[in-house]
């Protein structure tokens, strides 16, 4: 037999999503862009396989309003550039969208997965990833003298994207899917430190108001006593894990007091601070100027040069204007701001819908993974990177995808040459 076609049968459409849905929860904090390139190819390959009908689409209310959601920010856009005449400037800059419009066709084909199998592999992967990222860390860091960014290259990405492994850790420790909770512990314990070496001060924020919201969820498995347990052992390990990153709170808190005295003292806008504040005076000056439809992305980017340039005095230029908001805004007009504001806001009102109705230790895990999304996309959203990242891209999908079919979704067997075998004399299910 072809050794090839002796790996093709043993290799199950299950035993694909099984190894998928690792390198989906695994590769953001330690191996980067490789997240991007796994869920892009997977979408992409899942769309043949829909093509030939060896996956059928499982479509239900919740997923689908998230893809009318995602679709019209998509299509914002791309609005945005046809009325200002730059379609043809802006179309090698629309490749990210990519990403967004495989929302439905990748949820179609992750949702063969068990459920239950799909929450523990992404509660252990997260683990690993949280391992990880603490090594990567350390070594960049300590020896290398920088703030640490894991495989992203990119402290805030690195941050964004550890901490929803940290807040994956707890939801599995907390809801009882996962035995092994004091790994759990350990490990969302490995990426919190990791998220301090990496001086990322807005995921310093997000990083307890999410895990307060993990707590939250899952605070009918403990009583009164125990919560108060839960909340002594929290800030005793929030302390420790203060002492042992010290060196790098001190360094951030100094920074940002140094570039606020610059900035009021001096004007200086030269600093990180400084350079945030200049980017948002631009960019609300770009919005007054074409508020509906925006700029479009390529003269949004040319405003911020020019901006940096005739007000500051700055040769400076970014692909974003740290806001997410702001950027969506500037480029697509309220229109993109609104369809990007949606994509959250129905996120939200699923898992919110799922913790009230369902008790289901799977679906309210599947709400928590879309919740503590939304929470750390926001916050770290509010003076860094929203979207328009390849990894903070394929990240927020993966667990959009994963966490909407977790708490509400249906599972949907393959068809064609990649359905269950059946028992002979059993019948299949029409």
């Amino acid at each position: 037999m072809n050794p090839f076609t002796k790996i093709r049968r043993q290799l199950t459409p299950a035993q694909i999503n099984f190894y998928f849905s690792i390198v989906c929860f695994f590769s953001p904090p330690v191996l980067g862009s490789l997240v991007s390139i796994t869920f892009n190819a997977g979408g992409v390959w899942s769309l043949l396989l829909l093509a030939i009908r060896r996956r059928r689409f499982n479509i239900d209310r919740p997923m689908l309003a998230l893809t009318a959601a995602t679709y019209a920010y998509c299509a914002a856009m791309v609005l945005a550039s046809i009325v200002n005449g730059t379609l043809a400037a802006d179309l090698r800059f629309f490749l990210p969208l990519v990403t967004f419009l495989l929302f439905p066709i990748s949820y179609s084909t992750w949702s063969i997965t068990e459920k239950t199998a799909l929450a523990r592999i992404a509660i252990l992967a997260s683990a690993a990833a949280c391992f990880g990222a603490l090594a990567i860390a350390v070594f960049q860091y300590h020896w290398l003298g920088v703030r640490a960014e894991g495989g992203a290259g990119n402290p805030i990405v690195f941050a964004t994207v550890t901490c929803l492994a940290v807040m994956l850790c707890l939801a599995g420790a907390l809801s009882g899917i996962e035995k092994r909770w004091k790994l759990l512990v350990l490990a969302a314990i490995a990426g919190t430190i990791a998220i301090v070496y990496s001086g990322s001060r807005m995921i310093w924020v997000a990083v307890p108001i999410a895990g307060i919201v993990v707590l939250l969820v899952n605070r009918r498995r403990f009583t009164n006593a125990s919560m108060a347990r839960l909340a002594v052992i929290g800030v005793v390990v929030a302390l420790a894990i203060a002492a042992i990153g010290s060196r790098a709170i001190m360094d951030r808190a100094d920074f940002l007091v140094s570039d606020w005295d610059a900035l009021n003292a001096n004007g200086d806008h030269s600093t990180a601070l400084g350079l945030r504040v200049a980017m948002w005076e631009i960019g609300l000056a770009a919005v007054r100027e074409m508020p509906i439809f925006g700029h479009g992305i390529t003269a949004s980017r040319a405003l911020m040069k020019q901006g940096f340039h005739e007000q500051f005095g700055l040769s400076a230029g970014f692909s974003h204007f740290h806001n997410g908001f702001l950027t969506a805004t500037v480029e697509a007009g309220l229109l993109g701001a609104l369809a990007l504001a949606s994509i959250f806001i129905v996120a939200a009102w699923n898992a919110a819908r799922t913790l009230r109705l369902s008790v289901d230790p799977v679906e309210r895990f599947g709400a928590t993974m879309v919740l503590v999304a939304v929470i750390t996309y926001l916050i770290g959203g509010m003076a860094g990177i929203l979207v328009g990242h390849d990894i903070l891209d394929a990240t927020l999908m993966v667990f959009l995808i994963s966490g909407t079919y977790l708490a509400s979704g249906r599972t949907v067997a393959p068809t064609g040459k990649d359905a269950p075998a059946v028992a002979p004399g059993a019948s299949r299910q029409p």
